[in-house]
This record gives structure tokens, sequence and C-alpha cells, in this order.
């Protein structure tokens, strides 16, 4: 069986890892897995595992533009420390590594936004604050325009949605 990584010497370490079901093999020769730190545990990058081989280099390539080493200023989380532990450190870390997070997640997931399901609660409120906004972008089309009976139209719905959404 060739390793992964260099696709060259015969792989003799051989990870296995079952998430949500699915079993994912990585199989190293001695070299690609002592480079990776497998041997090392404290060198072991968890986050190349759970993401893929090479995913947290693309996230350090990706963000570190120019040669020195970004950390968040809130907590002082490096992408080392992300490299080890495959997670983040707080929430201005996906700010400050939103760059390589990104086509982390697109490779990972579907995409960046969040379309799964939204607790009843928040739909509602979600789904008024978008309609409030389109009928104000209406209101304010119609101003330019100068179709003033649409406008008056739109204001008193924009109060009417305004009203329904507090009473909600």
């Amino acid at each position: 069986m060739q390793c992964h990584v260099c696709k060259k010497a015969e792989a003799t370490v051989h990870l296995t890892q079952i998430v949500e079901n699915q079993v994912k093999k990585v199989d190293l020769c001695e070299a690609c897995a002592k480079e990776k730190g497998v041997n090392d545990p404290t060198g072991f990058s968890l986050a190349d595992l759970l993401l893929g081989l090479g995913a947290s280099q693309k996230m350090e390539e990706a963000t570190t533009a120019a040669g020195t080493e970004t950390a968040c200023p809130a907590c002082g989380f490096t992408q080392a420390d992300f490299k080890k532990t495959g997670r983040l450190g707080c929430s201005e870390c996906y700010h400050v590594f939103a760059e390589g997070l990104e086509s982390l997640l697109k490779g990972m997931h579907k995409g960046t936004q969040h379309k799964g399901k939204v607790p009843a609660g928040q739909k509602r409120v979600s789904t008024s604050r978008n309609r409030i906004e389109k009928l104000e972008t209406e209101l304010k089309s119609a101003i330019e325009r100068e179709d003033f009976e649409q406008a008056a139209a739109l204001r008193d719905a924009i109060k009417s949605a305004r009203k329904e959404s507090q009473t909600a």
C-alpha cells in the first residue's frame, strides 16, 4: 500500500478515524508520518486528520501574507495552535483567520453560509426583518421615482410589519 502523502514509499503507519459512521483511513510511510508529527503527540496535527492532510498548511498559507505567524489579538491563539488542536481559541479567531478558514470550510461543506434548520422563534424574527428590509428598499426606490402614492403604501406596510414583529 502506497503512502497517501508522497505516493512513493510503502505505507507503514495506518490511521483510521470514524466520523458519523463513516470510516476514513490515512496510510503514511515512516518519513511522512514523522514529518506530520504522528509519532510525536505534541507535534501531531489533529487539524490535518480532521480536515484532510495538508489542510492546516493551506490555512497557514492563506492567512500568512507577510511571512509572520498571525495571532488572535483577543486570545493569542496562533495557526500553530490550530494545527495542533484542530480548534480555534475564541470567537474572534474566526475573524482573524477568516480567509484561510473559508477555503477549508468550502472543502468540508457545501458552502460557508448556514442553510440548515433554525429555531421557530428565530425564523419568524429573521423572516420579519428580511421583509422590512425589502419594503424599505422598495420605499427608497418609489421615492426616487417620485411615486408618492406607492411610497405612502410602502410606509404603511413597514409600520404594520414593525408592529407585527414587536407583538410576535
